[in-house]
């Protein structure tokens, strides 16, 4: 399998298994945890998770100097990203944050455009649109009620300092360091702000039940090790844009868990909005061979030229 098959694959991971973040998350609050309690313990749970594979991969846990500010940085981001995320949840249901937060690919490629001169493809332009139509496709108002602008405003900030953690991380400064020591060192500055936030553990509320566990177990090993791991990975290999494309499965992970677990149902508005996903997701991955094909294609029938006309002539 070649580089960029395994990068499109591990970014499809990544953005299912962040994805499963309300599935663990509201059980934890309907339990009475608040979000910096699950938060806290998610990334606590998910470090020496991380910490294991990167003993076991030999790698060293030892930093240089110059790697230090931008992984406190990332940790920041993606604590933040998490943060308001979770705190969102408490002001309008998990699906439409979800869906909500699939903003965070158009930013992605507006940051890439406007500060690096990424060129912004028609291809990319219209993988974005058809996302988006099947986002808002998904998402259904409850009785035609107007979203919380708190719960917005919060999801908005989960979206702008995912999409920076994505551009931050494919920098040079931080490029060619393994990926698991990566995401080991994110998690563990991502922690101290949750840290800071409950007193430095004074405030940290845990209930004590065999499912509140099983959840925050999962909520580490999932969205979080694997979720993380997956992006920073992808990233590497295909790039930032290409990666937070791929993040429209995030939603479709929602609802196949409303169905599944939940009993949402299955309408056409939603079974249509999946369709326009996937074939943006498809074009996304299909991209550079679509174009290598209709360049070869195009080269079947030259242009006749006038000097080539009256030749023939």
């Amino acid at each position: 399998m070649n580089t960029k098959a395994t990068g499109y694959i591990l970014g499809a991971v990544a953005a299912a298994t962040y994805g499963m973040n309300p599935l663990f998350a509201l059980p934890l609050y309907q339990a009475g945890m608040d979000p910096d309690s699950v938060l806290f313990l998610r990334y606590l749970l998910a470090i020496p998770i991380l910490g294991i594979m990167l003993k076991a991969r030999g790698r060293s846990f030892k930093l240089k100097r110059k790697e230090i500010l931008p992984l406190i940085g990332m940790g920041l981001l993606v604590s933040v990203s998490s943060l308001t995320l979770f705190q969102s949840y408490n002001y309008m249901a998990a699906g439409i944050a979800s869906t909500l937060l699939f903003v965070y690919p158009i930013l992605v490629a507006l940051i890439m455009t406007v500060v690096f001169r990424e060129k912004l493809t028609i291809l990319t332009i219209l993988c974005i649109a058809l996302a988006l139509c099947g986002i808002g496709m998904l998402y259904e108002g409850e009785d035609g009620a107007t979203l919380n602008l708190t719960g917005v405003i919060l999801v908005m900030a989960s979206a702008l300092t995912y999409a920076l953690y994505i551009v931050g991380v494919n920098r040079p400064m931080l490029k060619d360091v393994a990926t698991l020591k990566v995401t080991f060192y994110v998690l563990v500055f991502g922690l101290i702000l949750f840290f800071v936030r409950l007193d430095f553990g004074r405030d940290l509320h845990v209930v004590n039940e065999w499912y509140t566990w099983l959840n925050l177990l999962a909520l580490a090993a999932f969205p979080t090790a694997m979720s993380f791991l997956c992006t920073t990975r992808a990233i590497q290999y295909i790039g930032s844009t290409p990666t937070a494309i791929l993040g429209a499965l995030e939603p479709l992970t929602a609802v196949f868990f409303g169905v599944l677990v939940f009993g949402e149902s299955m309408t056409p508005r939603i079974a249509c909005g999946i369709v326009l996903i996937v074939v943006a997701v498809t074009l996304i991955i299909a991209g550079n061979n679509i174009t290598h094909t209709l360049v070869r294609f195009r080269k079947l029938f030259p242009r006749i030229t006038r000097k080539h006309r009256g030749a023939e002539e």
